[in-house]
């Protein structure tokens, strides 16, 4: 079985390199595989779960790296054992070439065969297999180790737009009505002078809240006269009542 491709990838060809090295990633790209382990500075050690056709296995394997040109190419070869499904064995060579500052084309060229209960399947169904395989692994890769937008940069110039755009204490609020009632009109607190607060009554303290009193109630003055005229008034017809009609 061969099998070759290219795939670009959004991110530094140091990124994509990298990407390739880290058991991590490799493990969350490679469809089926539940553990991926480094045993040497150059060797890998893998399980991966997979199904062909009506078959089903879990191989084991090693992966060796070889003919090591960082950042731009390498050979990676390997076995892999499925019991009684069968073995495949194989290798590829991958080259990445930049693309700008922030994109890699990856190629890759693959050379595998099988062998067991798998060769019997026919070449074209382990074809489309591998083939299908091969592009769940690159689409999972170049999404692990694309440079992804830094959403806090853009979070943070919205905050500046809206901050500059917002009104701030102190300045004069434009036009006819108001945010939360727009059938009130606004009043500018700037434009006339403020309402004194009430009299404090004698007696309270500055800080109480203001109490109502019984003299505060009456009138200060009565057709024009002040009360105290019609008191003393009162007073004095009291008095001449008294000497003139019971005297």
């Amino acid at each position: 079985m061969e099998m070759t491709g290219e795939r670009r990838i959004e991110a530094p060809r140091q990124t994509v390199w990298e990407g390739l090295n880290d058991p991590e990633i490799l493990r969350a790209s490679i469809p089926g595989c539940e553990s991926v382990e480094r045993v040497g500075d150059d060797a890998f050690q893998a399980r991966v779960a997979m199904k062909i056709g009506p078959m089903s296995a879990r191989f084991t394997g090693k992966v060796q790296l070889s003919n090591l040109n960082p950042p731009a190419s390498y050979t990676i070869s390997g076995e892999g054992n499925g019991g009684a499904m069968g073995f495949a064995k194989g290798g590829a060579d991958v080259s990445l070439e930049e693309e700008g500052p922030q994109a890699t084309l990856l190629r890759y060229a693959v050379k595998a065969q099988v062998g067991g209960k798998m060769a019997q399947l026919g070449a074209r169904l382990i074809d489309s297999t591998a083939k299908s395989m091969a592009d769940q692994f690159f689409t999972r890769f170049a999404e692990n180790v694309a440079v992804q937008p830094v959403a806090a940069a853009d979070a943070e110039e919205r905050l500046a737009a809206a901050t500059l755009s917002a009104p701030r204490m102190g300045d004069r609020v434009l036009g006819e009505t108001g945010p939360l009632h727009p059938e009130v009109a606004k009043v500018d607190a700037a434009a006339g002078p403020r309402p004194s607060p009430p009299a404090a009554v004698p007696g309270s303290s500055p800080g109480s809240p203001p109490q109502l009193s019984l003299f505060s109630m009456l009138p200060r003055d009565i057709f024009g006269l002040p009360v105290v005229f019609w008191f003393g008034s009162l007073v004095w017809l009291v008095i001449l009542f008294l000497l003139f009609v019971l005297g």
